[in-house]
């Protein structure tokens, strides 16, 4: 079966919008310099760079005595009315924030909208999330946010953390998401005597590319929230801190090198969750982020933090930006299958696979093996294996793999050790190219289906592992999970 038709991924509008052949990762990127930005960065690191640094540290540490006498003699827990040289405290401090905004090259913050009252919406929800520069509209309006316990204990930074009073997430407390949720329900049906709770639903950082799931936290207390999104209009992107691409410093190092960085900040009308939405905060949360992608004009697509890993696989199973890997792993949670899993099942799971391997599969045996009915989801996981193995290499300009890279896929989707493929690269590569294309190696499979017994490729095929090659003329399959692994996609094969 080839994968005739891509994978459709929602757009803001709601209509489908069909995907181009690299399919879309939110977790990485990849920052790519002309000969004249370079020589531009590397002008700044001498000149702008140093003083940059200079000024915000020295707002960062003019601010500090303030932030602290604004937290003597405060109780952490309770509400207590502001008083008139706390609140002038306030001001100044958003003051001093903002001019280390404004020496960090953030000159203009475009501010659209109109924010809401805590008293209207005890919650925002701020996307996409894709840097720590997202702090920006925090300090703006000093609202509080959820944050990991250990960043109030962070030197200068921690005094300003403890004067907006976070709700804080210990990882060392076993009930401590149960406490979270509690707290952020305390605070939001509070009628606004609490400040407004900033949240960014989505769990962690992308390039901006897509809203990916919204995690339900803000959503569950089923109060009015006011959607939030921020836009970097920078013609050269050094904002995005995502799982795979540069480190902080890097993105901090790049940015402040910019002559002018810009934000946009816009505020959308509050929404108001319905009856059913306020008994389903997944379908509340799944709303909000519809409405946030139209004003954004980019897509949704259902990954989520959990999925992140995969954009780090290192060794030979090592994904480019462009793989596939992702998709399937959509695919395979909208299946059901995505649980915990064991190595010992695994271990049971492939030993079954591997029995299977070499002969030829339809998709109405591919659903038995899983035990699973025949669906369109099932078909498009069916359809994504010939392909995944093969995507996951190919070059990012053409589509196509050398020998070198021909010989990596074959050696991960067999499991072996020494494998010639030399033979097997000549056949496709019937032009004599010295690469190929997933479609040549599509057609090389039509004419030669049983092409490992035919070139020698293993001695004993019942001995070796199968990862997705598949025989696209006979629609087979080498299956690589089952409902009892219930993950096997997230997991690393050395």
């Amino acid at each position: 079966m080839r994968l005739a038709n891509r994978k459709r991924i929602e757009t803001a509008n709601g209509a489908d919008s069909q995907v181009s052949e690299h399919f879309i990762n939110p977790f990485t990127h990849e920052l790519r310099f002309t000969s004249v930005q370079k020589v531009k960065i590397a002008l700044m690191t001498v000149t702008l760079f140093p003083l940059r640094i200079l000024c915000s540290a020295f707002f960062t540490l003019l601010t500090w005595p303030f932030v602290f006498v604004a937290t003597v003699g405060r109780t952490e827990d309770a509400v207590e009315p502001l008083s008139w040289w706390r609140w002038l405290m306030d001001l100044i401090i958003r003051g001093f924030m903002r001019a280390l905004w404004f020496s960090g090259g953030f000159h203009w913050i475009q501010v659209k909208g109109r924010p809401a009252m805590a008293s209207e919406a005890p919650i925002v929800t701020l996307a996409p999330h894709s840097s720590f520069f997202d702090a920006i509209p925090v300090t703006m309006t000093m609202a509080s946010i959820v944050m990991k316990a250990e960043n109030k204990d962070i030197p200068i930074w921690g005094t300003l953390i403890k004067f907006i009073r976070p709700v804080l997430v210990s990882r060392s407390e076993p009930d401590s998401r149960r406490k979270t949720v509690e707290e952020i329900k305390r605070r939001a049906h509070s009628a606004g005597q609490w400040p407004q709770i900033m949240i960014f639903p989505e769990g962690t950082c992308t390039n901006r590319s897509c809203l990916i799931t919204f995690k339900p936290g803000a959503f569950i207390p089923g109060v009015p929230v006011q959607p939030v999104v921020l836009r970097y209009p920078n013609e050269l992107d050094t904002i995005s801190w995502t799982w795979q691409g540069p480190g902080a410093f890097k993105i901090l190092w790049l940015t402040l090198c910019q002559f002018h960085n810009s934000i946009e900040i816009e505020y959308l009308p509050v929404y108001t969750p319905s009856e059913e939405e306020k008994r389903d905060p997944t379908l509340f949360a799944s709303n909000v982020r519809r409405i946030m992608a139209k004003a954004l004009q980019i897509p949704t697509v259902d990954y989520s933090f959990e999925d992140c890993p995969l954009s780090m696989v290192k060794g030979p199973l090592c994904l480019p930006s462009h793989t596939c890997m992702l998709e399937f792993s959509r695919l395979v949670c909208k299946l059901g299958l995505k649980v915990g899993v064991t190595d010992q099942v695994l271990q049971e799971e492939g030993k079954k696979a591997r029995n299977l391997c070499g002969r030829k599969r339809s998709l109405e045996e591919f659903a038995e093996y899983l035990n699973l009915p025949v669906t369109e989801t099932l078909q498009d996981v069916f359809a994504l294996f010939e392909e995944l193995a093969f995507r996951m290499f190919e070059a990012e300009e053409g589509g196509a793999v050398v020998e070198d890279e021909f010989a990596v896929i074959l050696k991960s989707a067999l499991g072996v050790e020494d494998l010639a493929v030399g033979d097997v690269f000549r056949a496709v590569d019937r032009g004599d190219k010295g690469k190929i294309t997933f479609d040549d190696f599509c057609h090389f499979l039509e004419r030669s289906p049983n092409f490992l017994e035919f070139y020698h490729c293993v001695d004993e095929p019942s001995t070796h592992t199968c990862s997705g090659l598949v025989q696209p003329a006979s629609n087979s399959f080498c299956p690589d999970f089952s409902p009892q692994d219930q993950n096997t996609h997230g997991k690393k094969h050395d």
